[in-house]
């Protein structure tokens, strides 16, 4: 009898997929779908011996074809990376220097988040877009040639801005398109890209806006926030962390696959409400677990300490994690943890946390919910870069005497009253004690260990001079699914 919730284990080692070829079928369309002459240049330009290609899941298919066709034209030893260590958007630094690489081609999409360790080339893929189609949606959204609008695109259709610029700029004078930016002197790519060694202060003002590996100047005295933006790409966590940066602006996108456009104006508003309940989950919390979610963008070892500090002073406690991409189960192991914070880059750090037991938020939601000084307003950070010292929405942390401020829960009503850095001469020597309720009983907040005392299992028993020694004796044979000996008697 066939069970319904598995497969046979015969049939699925027998079973025949079909492998999807992608666009790039003829050595020629593969050659300048990948750029594969531009790589091999930038490759002898540099002197390069081994070399990392990194390739998201969608181009895994042609990386062997790209990499035989590299090798036999640099002399360099190539290596395929596939599962990247977090997100495929993200540089896999980490996962290039297990192989001891000297430079890193990095294939797809990709979040532009600055790296620097290792000398960096993007090769963007080419997709498909009717441009005419594109221009006529455009001019139904804007029929009035006179709007300020912003034009932003996934990388992926950075090939066809320049027919688009020809077409709209002349008939709408006040369009701004944007431009990509490759951060860092180590980073090179092809011409669609320019690459800045760094961003200089008084670029970032009023007229120029640097953000996302995007740079655009205003041309007018309007702040962003009275722009229009319109969108070239699909639906997804690009999009997403725009609309959540510049919430106050009116998104309008198209979609080349289906050659569609819309307005992106109503799910924004509905986003913003539940990042705030996560802030008032995060205000709540006692116990913080912090989520090291890249090892790739740079400066992520600074905004840790920061991140511990304001929860220590907040009168929270806090640990750290680093295990890679994340998931329900993963997380569900750490039950004494009230809430997560993932420091990521910009577009997987806004990660959907419905599915998990326990909230996660983003650096910039902890900060708000622990420093008193940080106030939720228009403005929506995601890339924790500009939340250090000198970066555009750095605030310094608030004194001692501002957490002793108590204030109402907004989920259960209870007061709630922030406790002082036990470190501090103001706090008490029992730190670790503190009042439950009004009748003077003591509880002790270390959650952590206080949760693990109260377990059921604890994990494995290491009984020591407990257990008689024996024999090794032969186990089980086959697969989990079925033994070979199950089922004989």
């Amino acid at each position: 009898m066939a069970d319904p919730f598995s497969t046979s284990s015969e049939d699925v080692i027998q079973r025949l997929i079909d492998v999807p070829l992608n666009i790039a079928t003829s050595p020629d369309k593969l050659r300048e779908f990948y750029q594969i002459s531009e790589t091999c240049d930038f490759i002898i330009k540099h002197s390069y011996k081994k070399v990392a290609l990194q390739f998201p899941d969608n181009l895994l298919v042609d990386s062997v074809a790209v990499a035989a066709d590299i090798e036999r034209n640099t002399k360099a030893k190539v290596y395929i990376l596939g599962d990247t260590s977090y997100g495929s958007c993200c540089v896999d630094e980490v996962a290039a220097e297990h192989v001891a690489a000297d430079c890193i081609v990095h294939y797809g999409s990709s979040c532009l988040s600055p790296s620097k360790r290792l000398p960096l080339m993007y090769v963007f893929e080419k997709r498909p877009i009717n441009v005419e189609k594109c221009v006529t949606v455009f001019k139904e959204l804007y029929p009035d040639s006179q709007s300020h609008i912003i034009l932003l695109y996934d990388v992926n259709y950075v090939h066809a801005i320049g027919d688009l610029r020809t077409a709209l700029e002349t008939e709408y004078p006040n369009l701004i398109i944007s431009e990509l930016v490759c951060e860092g002197e180590t980073c090179y790519s092809h011409t669609h890209v320019k690459c800045r060694e760094s961003i200089s202060s008084d670029q970032e003002n009023n007229q120029f806006v640097y953000k996302f590996g995007r740079l655009f100047s205003l041309k007018s005295e309007l702040s962003v926030k009275e722009y229009s933006i319109f969108y070239i790409g699909q639906e997804g966590a690009t999009l997403t962390n725009f609309m959540m940066t510049w919430n106050r602006c009116t998104f309008c996108s198209f979609d080349p696959s289906t050659g569609t456009g819309r307005t992106e104006s109503v799910k924004i508003n509905r986003a913003l409400m539940k990042r705030y309940y996560a802030i008032e989950r995060a205000k709540d919390a006692g116990v913080v677990g912090i989520l090291v979610g890249t090892l790739g963008v740079a400066d992520y070892l600074s905004i840790i300490p920061q991140l511990k500090e304001a929860i220590h002073k907040a009168g929270k406690k806090c640990y750290m994690f680093a295990m890679g991409k994340l998931n329900v189960p993963k997380l569900a192991n750490f039950l004494e943890i009230d809430i997560f914070v993932l420091i990521a880059c910009p577009e997987n750090s806004l990660l959907d946390s419905s599915e998990f037991y326990k909230p996660i938020v983003t650096p910039f939601e902890m900060e708000v919910a622990c420093n008193p000084k940080r106030e939720w307003s228009e403005e929506y950070v995601t890339d924790f870069r500009h939340l250090l010292p000198g970066g555009q929405s750095h605030v310094p942390l608030a004194e001692l005497q501002d957490f002793s401020e108590a204030d109402v829960s907004l989920i259960s009503g209870d007061l709630r009253q922030q406790c002082l850095d036990p470190e501090s001469d103001q706090a008490s020597e029992s730190s670790s004690l503190v009042l439950r309720n009004q009748t003077m009983t003591v509880a002790n907040t270390n959650s952590a260990a206080s949760f693990l005392s109260g377990r059921s299992w604890q994990g494995l028993e290491k009984k020591l001079g407990e257990t008689p020694v024996v024999k090794a004796v032969e186990g089980r044979r086959g697969i989990a699914i079925a033994y070979e000996e199950e089922g004989t008697s």
